[in-house]
C-alpha cells in the first residue's frame, strides 16, 4: 500500500516542480488563431480578391471571335431586270467571320459600386467569423476551469493522504504499546486505498479534459501543465462591447452599399463597339463574294420607366435596416438580462466563500480534538475519518466554491464582450 501511494504521490507532485503552465487568455487567443473556422478568415480576403478582379473587368473591352456558316433555301432576287444589267444572284450558302469589341463608356458608377458593396461583404462575412469564434470562449470557460476544480481536488487529495498517513504511524505506535485497539490501523489504510482511487479517477477526468482543450486550442498540452487561475477586476458599469454589435452596424454598412448600386444601376449605360468581318456576302449584298468590312457605333441602353421597381427596391432594403436595429436592440436587452443573473450568481456564490471559510475554521477544531481523543484510544479509527472528511468536504466546498466564482466572472466578461 505505501508503494502505491508513493508512486501516486510521485506522479501527482514531482511533475508540478517543472510543469508548464498556460493562462486562460492564452487559450482564448490560441482558439482565434488556431481553430479551424478560423481559416475561414483567409479564405474569405482570396475569394473576394478574386470577385473583384472579375468585376474590375467590366471597365476593359470584352472581345468576342464568331463564325457563321448557312445554307438557306431561299435569297434576295430583284422582281424586274434591267437592260444591259446581269444581276449575280446570291449564294444560297453563306459564310461569315466576325471579331467583336464592346468598350464600357459609362455606367453610372456601377461598377466602383459593386465593387464597395463586395468590400462590404467581406467586412460582414469576416464579422460573422469573429462572432462564432468568440463564442467558443464560453466552451473554453467550461473546458478550463474544469480542470482547474479538478487540480484542487487533487492538491487536497493528496494533503488528505499525508495527513492519513502521519496519522497511521501514531496509530501503529499506539497498538504496539496497547494503548489503541488492534485494526485501529486498518481502517486507516482501507480509507487511504479509496482515496488513492479518488486521485486515480481524478487524473483521468483531467486528461480527459487537457485532451479536450488541446483539440480546441490547437496546441497540444502536457498532461502534467497547470492552468494559472485569472484574477478579475469587474466593472458592473462598463457597457456591453460584443461583437455583435459590430456585427449588426457592419450589415447596415452592407445594405447601404446595396442601396447606392440599386440607385446607380438605373443610370443609362453607354457602350461603344466595333464588329470586323469577312464574309460572303459582306456588307454588299449585291457583291456575291468574300469580302472585308467593319462596323463601329455607339449603344446607349436606358430603362427610363421599370414601374417604380428600383424604389421599391430601395425600400425593403430601409425596411431590413430596422429590421437589424430590432435585432441588434433585443440582442443588448437579453445581454443584460443575462448580465444580472451572472451578477447575482457572484453575489451568491461569494456570500458562500464566507460561510466556507468559518465551517473550516470549526470543523479543524473538531479534527483536533478527535485526533487527540484517537491517540488516547478514546474514539475509533472510523469517527476520526469521518471528522476528517466531513474537514476534506469543506475544503473542497471552499475550493469549488472559489472556482466557480472565478468562472462566474470569466463568463461575466464574455458576456459583456471585454
Amino acid at each position: 500500500m505505501k508503494n502505491i501511494a508513493l508512486i501516486l504521490l510521485i506522479l501527482f507532485t514531482i511533475p508540478m516542480l517543472a510543469q508548464e503552465e498556460i493562462s486562460l487568455e492564452k487559450c482564448y487567443n490560441l482558439v482565434t488563431t488556431n481553430y479551424p473556422l478560423a481559416k475561414q478568415h483567409e479564405l474569405l480576403a482570396k475569394q473576394n480578391s478574386l470577385d473583384i478582379e472579375t468585376i474590375k473587368t467590366e471597365k476593359l473591352p470584352s472581345i468576342d471571335l464568331a463564325g457563321q456558316a448557312t445554307y438557306q433555301s431561299d435569297v434576295i432576287e430583284f422582281p424586274f431586270s434591267i437592260p444591259n444589267i446581269t444581276v449575280e444572284p446570291l449564294n444560297k450558302d453563306q459564310y461569315k467571320a466576325t471579331l467583336n469589341v464592346n468598350q464600357l463608356i459609362y455606367a453610372g458608377g456601377v461598377v466602383n459600386a459593386t465593387i464597395e458593396l463586395k468590400k462590404a461583404n467581406l467586412k460582414t462575412q469576416q464579422k460573422e467569423v469573429d462572432v462564432s469564434l468568440y463564442s467558443l470562449k464560453n466552451k473554453i470557460n467550461q473546458v478550463y476551469f474544469s480542470i482547474i476544480l479538478l487540480q484542487e481536488k487533487t492538491a487536497l487529495l493528496t494533503s488528505k493522504i499525508k495527513q492519513l498517513e502521519a496519522k497511521l504511524s501514531e496509530i501503529k505506535a499506539g497498538i504496539q504499546y496497547g494503548i489503541i485497539l488492534p485494526a485501529s490501523d486498518q481502517v486507516l489504510e482501507a480509507e487511504i486505498l479509496i482515496i488513492e482511487q479518488q486521485m486515480l479517477e481524478t487524473n483521468l477526468n483531467r486528461t480527459s479534459l487537457i485532451s479536450t482543450l488541446s483539440s480546441l486550442i490547437g496546441k497540444k498540452l502536457d498532461n502534467a501543465i497547470k492552468l494559472e487561475k485569472p484574477s478579475y477586476n469587474l466593472n458592473f458599469a462598463s457597457t456591453i462591447q460584443r461583437p455583435e454589435l459590430n456585427l449588426f452596424e457592419l450589415r447596415k454598412e452592407q445594405i447601404n452599399k446595396t442601396e447606392v448600386l440599386t440607385k446607380k444601376s438605373k443610370a443609362p449605360k453607354l457602350v461603344g463597339f466595333a464588329q470586323g468581318g469577312y464574309g460572303n456576302p459582306g456588307l454588299n449584298m449585291l457583291d456575291n463574294s468574300f469580302q472585308t468590312y467593319y462596323i463601329v457605333g455607339l449603344k446607349l441602353n436606358w430603362n427610363v420607366f421599370d414601374w417604380n421597381a428600383n424604389k421599391k427596391q430601395r425600400q425593403s432594403l430601409k425596411i431590413n435596416k430596422d429590421i437589424i436595429d430590432n435585432t441588434s436592440e433585443v440582442f443588448q436587452l437579453n445581454t443584460n438580462i443575462e448580465l444580472e443573473q451572472q451578477k447575482s450568481e457572484i453575489e451568491k456564490i461569494t456570500s458562500f466563500i464566507a460561510t466556507d471559510k468559518t465551517i473550516i475554521e470549526l470543523r479543524k477544531k473538531v479534527l483536533a480534538t478527535a485526533a487527540s481523543q484517537l491517540k488516547h484510544g478514546v474514539i475509533t479509527s472510523s469517527a476520526y475519518i469521518t471528522e476528517l472528511t466531513n474537514l476534506y468536504e469543506a475544503e473542497n466546498n471552499l475550493s469549488t466554491h472559489q472556482t466557480l466564482l472565478l468562472m462566474s466572472k470569466a463568463n461575466y466578461q464574455v458576456t459583456k464582450g471585454l
